[in-house]
């Protein structure tokens, strides 16, 4: 249980902490969307940029690298953490999972029927998908500024119930947000699939040869009408979980390896050559002893929410504020902003409590259903996932812009009203 306990919290400071540089890239799109440079802002996002070998050519805008590319590396991290809740953590049994499930299936479900009743034959019917997300960093982040008061079931529950949420999402893009689709593509990406799967079930590490077949299978899903940032979770899902070593193996050894580094002579700043040798066998030691599957997640893991979600923010959340007109008027911006702040409160509360009532699930001692309602508003802060779906759901600037407005005010909401909620409802100390 310690060893579990430990994981989250480092998940937990890397998630918070990186949600303070992600809040910096968004203020900073929106204010070069707003200023005197907002022009070479757009054109550089949408300037040519690409790869050519002999015959073989791809070039897309620099906006579509980040969001088709760098964003499937982003999904391939979320399959992992998607995996390893499944298989070893608050997901992997329905007496663990039952109240965050409940809690995400509220917390999509009702945003959609708000929007929709909201926005029932519109043009703009097609950002259905958009207020169901939630940002996980962001919301952690803002938990994290409460400090020691919150409950440590209270930031499982916030992190399974975000987690979950982004299974969902994921769904809702494979099937409803993926263009016309070739089959041809998809037939030859499922063929090297399997593959990939004989290839894990032989537990063989191998990565340049994963690395090698994901980016085919992510260009043939790229051109199949399949959302690229699909085969990143897919992929996610033949990565080998065994360890070369066992941990009682690993313990015996590692036990050995201090026991030499202590024994030579211990000089005051250099280590001498004995305990080099030592130290070099314990960092063979410690690969061999982790999971395959862990070892990329942990290594993708800094990358990702300190360089391509900020990128991704910087790119994304840019909006002319100021000088767009139609925004302003569009009630696009409205329904978005209403379903993603009011759905997700009231799905998120209303469900746990049903879920609660009819014994479906079970509240953990240290947490009440007032902090489940402040963590709701919480929930209700969608900017990384929301902003990636809006920029699928429409194609029309004006609905981008408007949705991106709907998403950001809702967000800033959201989590100034869960910060505060959450101040007054949880324990003193």
């Amino acid at each position: 249980m310690k060893s579990i306990q430990n994981t989250f919290s480092n998940f937990f400071k890397l998630e918070s902490s990186s949600s303070i540089i992600l809040f910096i890239s968004a203020l900073a799109a929106i204010f070069l969307a707003n200023s005197a440079l907002k022009d070479l802002y757009f054109s550089l996002l949408n300037s040519l940029a690409g790869i050519s070998i002999g015959s073989f050519s791809l070039t897309k805008p620099i906006i579509l690298w980040i969001n088709d590319g760098l964003m499937a590396v982003f999904f391939f991290v979320i399959g992992l953490e998607i995996k390893r809740e499944l298989m070893a953590g608050e997901l992997q049994s329905w007496k663990k999972s039952a109240l965050p499930v409940v809690a995400a299936i509220g917390g999509m479900l009702i945003p959609v029927v708000i929007f929709l009743f909201l926005n029932p034959s519109s043009e703009g019917t097609r950002g259905w998908g958009v207020p169901m997300a939630t940002d996980i960093a962001f919301s952690l982040g803002i938990l994290k500024l409460l400090g020691n008061r919150v409950p440590l079931s209270l930031k499982i529950f916030l992190t399974a119930f975000a987690i979950i949420d982004d299974i969902g999402a994921v769904l809702v893009i494979a099937i409803f947000y993926s263009a016309k689709i070739y089959w041809n593509y998809v037939l030859i990406a499922l063929f090297i699939y399997i593959l990939l799967i004989l290839i894990s079930f032989l537990k063989f590490n191998a990565k340049y040869i994963y690395i090698t077949f994901g980016i085919i299978i992510w260009y043939l899903f790229l051109k199949s009408g399949i959302h690229p940032t699909i085969a990143g979770v897919l992929m996610a899902f033949v990565i080998p979980v065994n360890r070369k070593i066992g941990k009682l193996k690993f313990a015996k050894e590692l036990k050995t390896i201090a026991k030499d580094f202590k024994s030579s002579e211990l000089p005051d700043v250099f280590l001498n050559h004995q305990q080099l040798e030592a130290v070099n066998r314990a960092q063979c030691l410690v690969e061999k002893v982790q999971p395959y599957l862990q070892q990329l997640e942990h290594k993708l893991h800094t990358g990702v929410a300190y360089f391509i979600m900020p990128v991704f923010a910087l790119a994304n959340a840019g909006v002319e504020i100021f000088n767009t007109q139609s925004v302003t008027i569009n009630p696009i911006a409205w329904h978005i902003g209403i379903a993603l702040l009011a759905g997700k409160v009231i799905g998120i509360t209303l469900f746990s409590y049903l879920g609660i009532k009819f014994k479906i699930a079970t509240l953990p001692e240290d947490v009440n259903i007032k902090m489940i309602f402040g963590v709701s508003f919480l929930g209700a802060v969608g900017f990384t996932m929301a902003l990636f779906i809006n920029t699928l759901a429409f194609t029309d600037p004006t609905y981008i812009n408007a949705g991106k407005i709907g998403i950001i005010i809702s967000s800033i909401i959201a989590g100034i009203s869960g910060f505060i909620i959450l101040r007054r409802v949880l324990p003193k100390t």
